[in-house]
């Protein structure tokens, strides 16, 4: 069929295989971005007050993720093009193939110059360019690269803020509690070697999470000999020689309280689950008010008053150990750590409980948002039938009290017409 620079004209089978290829390709480029783009990581990244190296990373992965857009709408462009020509007639004439031949072979992608300069990629050639043109195929490499890269950077960034500050506010707590069993017994910063080390272990803690916060790259090994994006671990050396360090204080205040009686310190730990069991029940009680004022829901269960049997019994307990009444008081300690443990247990649960409309909700106006960006992407936003499911679904969720069933309903409604709408011809401009 003769030949050009990009070689031998393909036919018209050979154009409808590379064609449905670089479909594929769009559709699965475009699913990578959407995905990247609200990516939990990202967004924290786009909002926080970043420092060090996480902040120089950033500057560079959000231009190369602008870049991304840049060159995924150029692709979508020439793939537009390309479908717009074999499109014209179905035996493509001599002139149609050879046309296509350029787009989907040559150097037909043109990029302007500033775009490229800004994100500063390391896969561009030349400089001072008004424009840069590239293949289809060249353009899809360039852009597995740049995802590539800044997904790494994203998901490294969020698996260190996933990790590390929960961690260390479960350990400030603990550094909390031991603070005060220290201080209960007497041990006192420049009274006891231990209460040295609180303080030391606080302020560290305290430096730790900032800089977690604010630059948590500089928490971050990359695992050695992987390329896959995210591969390594948050590096933890600091927060695990503070946890051995707390430990080490915490037994020797447990040696201090030798001198103490077995009794008093299981009547602290009676009244601090008990406390807890009493605080996360009032937390139920309050938020199942919430649930009924805003989810019609009236399977939502009750909460119960606090456990005042047991708080009855563990004054019991304590005027028998004030009274030396020790042979009475160790059968009521077992069975009142045995009641107590399970009353926190059944706050808890009352608590996941009553919450889980709220949650159930949360879940549909994400799923209903996400789905509206998603038709927006394919220009479907105007769509009347999807605005009319839209807006009755986004009602539902969005008033008071919600009918979750009925809401429910709604969006599986607009989804599925969305899914529908997606699946038809996608060339409607």
């Amino acid at each position: 069929m003769g030949a050009g620079p990009t070689g031998p004209v393909l036919d018209r089978d050979e154009v409808d295989r590379a064609l449905a290829r670089l479909g594929a390709e769009h559709e699965a480029i475009e699913t990578s971005l959407l995905a990247l783009q609200d990516h939990a990581g990202r967004r924290l990244l786009e909002g926080a007050d970043l420092t060090g190296v996480t902040k120089e990373r950033w500057a560079s992965t959000e231009a190369a993720i602008t870049l991304l857009w840049t060159y995924f709408d150029a692709y979508t462009d020439a793939l537009r093009s390309a479908r717009d020509i074999r499109a014209r007639r179905r035996w493509s004439s001599r002139e149609d193939l050879a046309e296509l031949t350029e787009l989907l072979r040559g150097e037909s992608v043109t990029v302007a110059g500033s775009a490229t300069a800004t994100a500063g990629a390391p896969t561009l050639h030349g400089t001072g360019k008004l424009s840069h043109s590239y293949s289809l195929t060249t353009l899809v490499d360039h852009m597995n690269e740049l995802y590539a890269t800044s997904l790494d950077m994203v998901v490294a960034a969020d698996a260190v803020w996933s990790a590390l500050p929960a961690r260390i506010d479960l350990l400030a707590a603990e550094l909390q509690r031991t603070r005060q069993l220290a201080h209960s017994v007497g041990v006192r910063p420049g009274e006891h070697p231990a209460g040295d080390d609180l303080e030391r272990i606080t302020r560290t803690l305290t430096s730790l999470r900032e800089q977690v916060v604010s630059d948590p790259l500089a928490f971050w090994r990359p695992a050695q000999g992987s390329s896959a994006p995210g591969g390594g671990r948050p590096d933890t050396t600091v927060y695990d020689r503070e946890a051995r360090a707390l430990e080490e204080v915490r037994r020797e205040i447990d040696a201090v309280l030798e001198v103490r009686k077995d009794a008093e310190q299981r009547l602290i730990k009676l009244r601090d689950v008990l406390s807890r069991a009493d605080r996360t029940l009032a937390e139920a009680r309050t938020a199942r008010g919430e649930v009924l004022a805003k989810i019609a829901a009236t399977e939502v269960p009750v909460v119960s008053g606090p456990p005042t049997a047991l708080q009855e019994q563990l004054a019991t307990a304590a005027e028998y150990r004030r009274h030396g009444q020790w042979h009475r008081l160790s059968p009521l300690l077992e069975s009142l750590e045995r009641k107590a443990e399970d009353e926190l247990l059944r706050a808890r649960e009352s608590l996941t409980a009553v919450t889980a409309p709220l949650a159930v909700r949360a879940e549909l106006r994400g799923r209903l948002d996400a789905y509206k960006a998603k038709v927006a992407r394919h220009g479907l936003a105007e769509d009347p039938m999807l605005v009319e499911r839209y807006e009755k679904a986004r009602r539902m969720l969005w008033s008071a009290p919600c009918d979750l069933r009925v809401a429910e309903e709604a969006v599986l409604r607009y989804q599925h017409a969305a899914a529908e709408l997606l699946s038809g011809p996608r060339d409607r401009r």
